[in-house]
């Protein structure tokens, strides 16, 4: 058995429990969430489960057509029906109307399910479905009582006057002697009306069931008749005129009738529904557990619940991104979220000996690891990842809280040492503990000695767990104990504040210097401390804590380089990209010009030929001659023309520069490219920009950026030898990091400038440009700057607690 006995209280379950049952739609649901329960047998628990599982993904698919009202619970009406002679009234019978069109809803919906795609659910209703010995009743013969019932019943719950001949018949006789009644009656009352017997205010009324006319007291004899009743003040009587009398009585008869022929109507039903009375008790029964089954897939649904591995004979804990169901609830509440939890519980590794601060997440943990597995073996989803198995435990022990009890006369220690005494006497190898600041209670040194003996003692039996403890020779022990091992809850040594998140695999301190140190301790009274606990304790709790921050800066850098990795890869990618478009490109063009050519060629030889021709066939005529070679001169000079030389402007080592105006294919150096000018060839104009051809790449520079110049092939051969760009060479020098501290604006503009470019040419997504806070001139005038690139996403800047304000964060579409 499970211990304590309110186990389920204490992890919480019974608060979900509660949620379950506010989900059904039934009382016979909602009985079903009362009787969950923890379970010791593996195939009733998979069994649960699957049914959730297969629930869920119904709803999923189906969920619209599922019938979502009218779950009322007949049941207390099955017993007296089985007695002869007895017969629901109209009003019972509206309710059974929708109750059991609901459940014909119901059946039919599960049996146009998939039997192969859901079997679980299927198990649970084919006996609705078959027929003979294996079927508890033909859910179809509910069919004609539901038919009946609409042939009596409107939809208003009054029953027609089609339900049978003679009932028709009485309510067409009753409503003629009405209204001949009334006729009669508002000819007397129109006489009273004339002779002022009566204000013009009354009307004809009810009185004892029979159709009168009010008077004034006084008059009360002009109208021979039948006193049935008068007013509170007595100034007012109900007169039944004595001609009425007949036609009252015959009133009340067919009445009367009518109401034995409704019995008579009634009767016939309940006898008709008497002999199904056992197949409608399991019916709604099963109903109920539709009802229930529904409400936890709904429940697993709202939570991210999934259905696990299942291991039957292995117990296990493999567990990613567990998460406590209650907590998470709460924390969405305030808008927070909740930090998941990874947990390993194998053979080597049975029993979690979780250490860290106060107030860091280690009860949590604990709570965690049985409320989940309680679930999971009530025939609940759990919330875990995909890929998480779970074990299967007989028995789960809990000691958590402060557990007095002042009629026994047990101090908490004393209460601790009880369970623990119960522990040692039934825990097995199938057996999940969980024990809360283990050890506590006493004399430290007591406590801790007699904690170490008792885990000692756990571990030799096998058992899986996890504790928690704030003591240091249980955490050695846990280090070369077989069977145990040590996890840490995640702290801040920066901020000082925990970070909720499991460690596994190390010990974790206290840090109870470093949070009194926090809240505002005396500096002295913290150092008297130190000296006080031992230079051995110390040094040990400041190893743990200089382990945790070494870890969280290689944690940061290890991102960081990962981040860097992967710009690296997308920045290589690209340029692969870009590079085989190019090529292609180029080798179009080339061909393109080769063909051109060739065409050029052909019809120069074409012309020159022509021309012989035409001078062999005038017999060489000087003048014809002179004037053919003059129209071959003119195809020259129109369509083979050489390009003119540029005026040249200025001159450096290895460049020729021009100042004519810049055309397509025109060669030109981007200006402020450094000591070794980046050379390119103009492709086309976008406005103010120009995309131009640099190397095996292309790219979109400024205009004002641009000088033009001499084409290579036609510069000096002295000149040194052009270059484009060599983009291994800016992938391997680029930094996602520009630090311009320090600079002027005017060079800010050109380093800015170029990095930009570099930037839109590797194609990075992100990169931070370091200016410093200062009085925030050059982080204004950087971000001027950087807005005029329509290539710019968005500009931020970093967070605090990595620089501020003093850095900008630059993003690229």
């Amino acid at each position: 058995m499970n211990y304590p006995v309110n186990l389920a209280e204490k992890l919480g379950f019974n608060q979900i429990k509660e949620e379950i049952k506010q989900i059904c739609l039934s009382p016979m649901g909602q009985e079903f969430a009362d009787k969950m329960r923890f379970s010791d047998r593996f195939p009733l628990v998979k069994q649960w489960v699957e049914q959730v599982d297969e629930m869920g993904r119904i709803l999923g698919e189906h969920g619209g057509e599922f019938p979502q009202t009218d779950y009322l619970d007949l049941r207390a009406y099955l017993s007296p029906l089985q007695l002869e002679g007895h017969y629901l009234s109209a009003d019972e019978w509206r309710d059974w109307q929708r109750a059991l069109t609901v459940l014909y809803e119901t059946i039919r919906f599960f049996a146009a399910i998939d039997a192969t795609e859901y079997p679980e659910i299927h198990k649970i209703t084919q006996h609705f479905l078959a027929k003979g010995a294996e079927s508890n009743g033909d859910f179809r013969q509910i069919i004609p009582i539901i038919q009946d019932l609409d042939r009596v019943f409107d939809i208003n719950g009054q029953i027609k006057e089609t339900a049978s001949p003679a009932l028709g018949d009485l309510r067409r006789k009753r409503i003629a002697e009405e209204q001949g009644l009334r006729k009669k009656l508002d000819s007397y009352l129109s006489q009273a009306y004339k002779e002022g017997w009566v204000s013009k205010d009354f009307s004809l009324t009810l009185r004892n069931g029979r159709m009168v006319i009010p008077l004034a007291a006084e008059h009360k004899r002009k109208i021979k008749g039948f006193v049935q009743d008068e007013s509170d003040t007595g100034k007012t009587v109900f007169l039944e005129p004595a001609d009425a009398l007949a036609m009252n009585n015959e009133i009340k008869s067919l009445e009367s009738a009518e109401r034995r022929e409704i019995i008579q109507i009634l009767s016939k039903l309940s006898d008709r529904i008497r002999p199904l009375t056992p197949f409608l008790a399991h019916a709604f029964s099963w109903l109920g557990l539709i009802d229930f089954i529904r409400a936890k897939a709904l429940w697993g649904a709202e939570h991210k619940a999934i259905k696990p591995t299942f291991i039957q004979d292995h117990p296990v804990v493999n567990w990613t991104d567990a998460r406590h169901p209650l907590l998470e609830k709460s924390l969405e509440k305030i808008g927070k979220k909740i930090k998941p939890l990874t947990i390993r519980l194998e053979d080597e590794r049975r029993i979690m000996v979780v250490s860290g601060p106060n107030a860091g997440g280690k009860s949590v943990t604990l709570s965690t690891v049985g409320l989940l597995q309680f679930l999971f073996q009530s025939g609940c989803l759990v919330p875990l990842a995909e890929g998480s198995t779970m074990g299967f435990f007989s028995q789960i022990f809990l000691d958590m809280g402060d557990e007095q009890n002042l009629e026994n006369e047990l101090s908490t220690y004393s209460s601790h040492l009880s369970n623990m005494r119960h522990f040692l006497q039934h825990v097995n190898e199938k057996s999940l503990i969980l024990v809360d600041e283990f050890g506590t209670g006493t004399e430290p040194s007591l406590g801790g000695a007699i904690a170490e003996s008792i885990l000692e003692k756990l571990a030799d039996k096998g058992c899986f767990g996890a504790i928690n403890t704030h003591f240091g020779n249980l955490k050695s022990l846990a280090d070369r104990q077989k069977g145990l091992f040590n996890a840490a809850m995640r702290y801040d040594t920066e901020h000082l504040e925990p970070q909720f998140i499991l460690d596994m695999g190390k010990p974790g301190s206290s840090f109870a210097f470093e949070i009194a140190q926090k809240i505002g301790l005396p500096k002295a009274i913290i150092e008297n401390a130190r000296k006080k606990l031992g230079k051995k304790q110390v040094d040990f709790d400041k190893l743990l804590l200089e382990t945790e921050t070494e870890k969280q800066i290689w944690e940061s850098k290890n991102a960081s380089l990962a981040l860097a990795n992967e710009q690296a890869q997308s920045i290589k990618e690209n340029y692969e990209r870009l590079k085989n478009h190019v090529q292609e490109e180029q080798k179009a063009m080339l061909n393109a010009a080769k063909a051109e050519a060739k065409k050029i060629i052909q019809e120069a030889n074409q012309r020159i030929e022509q021309t012989i021709r035409q001078i062999k066939e005038k017999a060489a005529d000087k003048e014809k001659t002179k004037e053919l070679r003059a129209d071959l001169e003119q195809f020259v000079q129109k369509e083979l023309k050489t390009v003119a030389p540029l005026k040249v402007v200025s001159e450096t080592p290895g460049i020729v520069y021009a100042n004519s105006p810049m055309a397509v294919g025109d060669w030109v150096v981007i200006k402020g490219s450094g000591d070794e000018p980046t050379l390119g060839q103009i492709l086309e104009f976008k406005g103010k920009d120009a995309m131009i051809s640099l190397g095996a790449i292309r790219s979109t520079i400024k205009l004002n950026r641009l000088q033009k110049i001499v084409p290579p092939k036609q510069q000096k051969k002295s000149t040194a030898p052009l270059r484009g760009i060599d983009i291994n060479d800016r992938m391997a020098q680029f930094q996602l990091k520009l630090d311009v501290r320090g600079k002027r604006g005017e060079e800010v503009y050109v380093i800015l400038d170029q990095y930009i470019n570099d930037c839109l040419l590797l194609g990075v997504p992100e990169v931070q440009i370091l200016h410093g806070k200062g009085d925030g001139i050059l982080r204004t005038l950087i971000r001027e700057q950087v807005r005029r690139y329509k290539e710019i996403k968005s500009i931020q800047d970093e967070h605090a607690d990595r620089g501020g304000a003093g850095i900008t964060i630059v993003q690229f579409k």
